[in-house]
């Protein structure tokens, strides 16, 4: 059984190292590229948010003022990630916040991520554009939800990272995707997928079974 935290974070800015907090965040459990739990939770970090933010998001300083304080959220999303290894599209933007902000609430954060845009790159160069919204465009993935709300966005971000894993089974016929073969990929060049897939089976070089 493999299982992966998929996680999305809306904040006040691009990083927390020029003074940005998180807004909302929203978490997908995958269960063998399947989605089973979810947690959502909206949180005043005591921190004013811009007009662009609002109009982005969809997230109004009213909101965030009635929200619980962000120390408490972020103690919630630990306690329901656990120790599981972790998801994002655009990994880099959310560890950030997820290290940041667990920081704040004197919670560690040893969580391994992967980048379902690198990811992409490897696995699936032919879509040209790796947004969220053009890659679930291109796979014709359902969404649940309007763009930059956390939970609707981590909700295309797992079902896109669970179409990669089923895809990669199919393609290469292996019994499982791991996160440990997730996180070799988005390190390796597109050409040497097989040869990387091969290696983490400990096998010849699987046959690409897709059809030409």
């Amino acid at each position: 059984m493999t299982r992966i935290a998929v996680i999305d974070f809306e904040t006040t800015g691009l990083s927390p190292a020029m003074g940005a907090r998180a807004t909302e965040v929203g978490i997908v459990i995958l269960e063998d590229g399947r989605a089973v739990d979810r947690f959502q939770g909206l949180m005043n970090a005591g921190v004013r948010l811009s007009p662009f933010i609002e109009s982005f998001t969809g997230i109004t300083n009213a909101m965030v003022a009635a929200a619980p304080p962000a120390a408490q959220v972020m103690a919630e999303a630990a306690r329901f990630v656990g120790d599981l290894p972790m998801a994002a599209h655009n990994a880099s933007f959310d560890r950030k916040f997820w290290m940041d902000e667990l920081a704040r609430a004197d919670r560690p954060a040893p969580h391994a991520f992967v980048c379902t845009v690198l990811l992409s790159r490897r696995l699936h160069p032919e879509a040209g554009r790796h947004g969220l919204g053009a890659l679930a465009a291109f796979h014709g993935l359902e969404t649940t939800g309007p763009a930059h709300r956390a939970l609707a966005d981590a909700e295309t971000a797992a079902a896109l990272l669970g179409h990669m894993q089923r895809g990669l089974q199919a393609r290469y016929g292996v019994p499982h995707a791991h996160h440990a073969l997730l996180d070799r990929l988005q390190r390796t060049p597109r050409a040497a997928v097989a040869k990387a897939v091969a290696q983490f089976f400990g096998g010849a070089a699987p046959q690409d079974k897709t059809p030409r």
